[in-house]
């Protein structure tokens, strides 16, 4: 009896690229200006993450048994006895565990927070100033994850007892076969986690 089991573990493949990536605030300011001034204060960021996780998981059981018992014959005899055979049986057990996990970019909440906002400030202009602050903050973070995967069992399972045969005695005896059997047990776990 032979059972050849395959276990696959996923590999996952993580790229981040980030370009800006925490960046520090951008911040400006203008003080101090005198009358009918142009006062413009513009800062701006921007937060770009990609994240591609490509998982690709086979796993292959394959089981090919066969068992069998030989005849049991009593022939020829005066006075035969008993023949028999013994038994013919089969067992397999597969089992196969994948579990694949892209949660290994970590915590990004940091990308989002609020300390990489950009601010600028005014203050203190002549009268009669023209005073204009802009800001600008985006953030995208794209996330692709790609999981393939397969799983196959293949069970080939055959057992067979042989002939029982009484003839050609005097006195007959008895001739029995045994019993064929065949089990197959198999367990499949799948755990995806994105």
């Amino acid at each position: 009896m032979k059972s050849q089991i395959i276990r696959a573990a996923a590999t996952t493949v993580l790229g981040l690229g980030l370009t800006t990536g925490f960046a520090a605030a951008q911040t400006g300011s203008i003080s101090n200006t005198g009358p009918d001034s142009n006062n413009k204060v513009t800062t701006s960021s921007k937060n770009i993450a990609k994240i591609d996780n490509d998982n690709n998981v086979t796993a292959t059981n394959n089981s090919s048994q066969s068992a069998s018992s030989g005849d049991a014959r009593a022939s020829h005899n005066t006075t035969a006895g008993d023949a028999s055979s013994g038994d013919a049986s089969n067992s397999s057990s597969a089992s196969t565990s994948v579990s694949v996990s892209n949660t290994g970019m970590g915590d990004m909440s940091g990308f989002w927070s609020s300390a990489s906002d950009p601010s600028g400030s005014i203050d203190t202009t002549g009268p009669d100033s023209n005073n204009t602050v802009t800001s600008t903050s985006k953030n995208v973070l794209v996330v692709n994850n790609d999981n393939n995967i397969a799983v196959t069992n293949n069970n080939s399972q055959s057992a067979s007892t042989g002939n029982a045969k009484v003839s050609d005695n005097t006195t007959g005896g008895s001739a029995s076969t045994g019993s064929a059997s065949n089990s197959s047990t198999t367990s499949t776990t799948v755990s995806v986690s994105n």
